[in-house]
């Protein structure tokens, strides 16, 4: 039973990683010099599904809370620096979003797009710097408990996050291929293959630092799963170019969203049966089972779950379906 509720923690935060993930890349891309009605337009694509988007991330937490205790307390003492920047990020870029079209002046308007890519740069940051941090392991004790926050300062963890920011913004450049007028798509499509590029050289010096360090080899509990995993990403970012100068967004916009859901798969299989893989003693990492909420409330919690996953991937197939296609500037926005 802990294995299922692992791997459904595992989906849940995936499908936030893709679904976040183009709100911050869209973001990210408010950075650039343009019209500001380019940086309307580009909202106005992500608008109708830029709050259920985040519905994922509080459901993850959900499970983190419910399912796994002990793994919610290390996550939040061990990985606090991480932890609330990514989620001061997400924040930021709501506040941004929701709020940059009360002021009518150019400038408070401006004003408020520096804050989504400002947040949006946070939560990609984050995101990275928190699954690197638990691939390379963590100082924990005998005690049950993470020591400081020192682990997360190493090149590895810094590599990792600019590795998902970069993925971040190629995958929101992708998702503005499908959603803009095909005019403005050109542009954007041309835009995300040189960020792809980008992405791939970010993801390699990762693994490379990864490869190099003696943390990540002794944390790496199955090597081989790794890197499977790793070659799938950088498969997964070398499809989508490919599928973006064939002039295939759905298929670029695939390949980018698997992009950003196996870097959660590969700490989860390279881990496996650990969670949380201890730097300083081996006997005190921390094992999924361990991690576990007692079986009889795993079982009540199956019983909430049940109901609620057909409602997400419902509501978010409804979501895609009532407001698939391009854009076409009669959709009532409000920012």
């Amino acid at each position: 039973m802990e294995l299922a509720w692992y791997a459904l923690l595992g989906l849940f935060f995936a499908s936030y990683l893709v679904l976040g993930g183009y709100d911050y890349g869209v973001g990210l891309l408010l950075a650039r010099r343009g019209a500001p009605t380019g940086r309307r337009a580009a909202l106005t694509a992500l608008g109708p599904f830029f709050l259920g988007n985040e519905v994922w991330l509080v459901a993850a937490v959900g499970i983190l809370f419910g399912a796994f205790p002990t793994l919610e307390g290390e996550l939040l003492s061990g990985f606090y620096p991480v932890v609330v920047g990514a989620l001061a990020g997400v924040v930021l870029v709501t506040a941004g979003v929701q709020l940059r079209s009360r002021p009518g002046g150019a400038r408070a308007r401006a004003g408020w797009d520096r804050v989504v890519v400002a947040g949006s740069a946070l939560a990609a940051l984050g995101w990275g710097a928190l699954l690197g941090g638990l691939l390379q392991g963590v100082p924990r004790h005998a005690d049950g408990h993470v020591a400081g926050v020192t682990h997360l300062v190493t090149p590895f963890v810094a590599a990792a996050g600019l590795a998902m920011l970069a993925v971040v913004a190629a995958h929101g450049a992708t998702f503005l291929t499908l959603r803009l007028p095909a005019a403005d798509a050109a542009a954007v499509g041309r835009l995300a293959r040189r960020l792809i590029p980008v992405a791939l050289a970010a993801v390699a010096a990762a693994t490379v630092l990864g490869l190099l360090s003696d943390r990540v080899r002794e944390a790496v509990r199955q090597p081989l799963a790794a890197v499977l995993l790793a070659s799938a990403l950088a498969g997964a970012l070398l499809l989508a170019r490919a599928a973006l100068g064939r002039g295939r967004p759905g298929v670029a916009f695939a390949a980018t969203s698997a992009a950003l859901a196996v870097p959660v798969a590969l700490v989860g299989a390279a881990l496996w049966p650990a969670v949380l893989v201890s730097t300083v003693d081996p006997a005190a990492s921390l094992s999924v089972a361990d991690a576990a909420a007692s079986g009889p409330t795993l079982r009540l919690l199956g019983w909430l779950v049940l109901p609620l996953l057909p409602a997400l991937l419902g509501f978010q197939a409804m979501c895609w379906w009532v407001f698939r296609g391009r854009t076409d500037g009669r959709a009532p926005v409000y920012w």
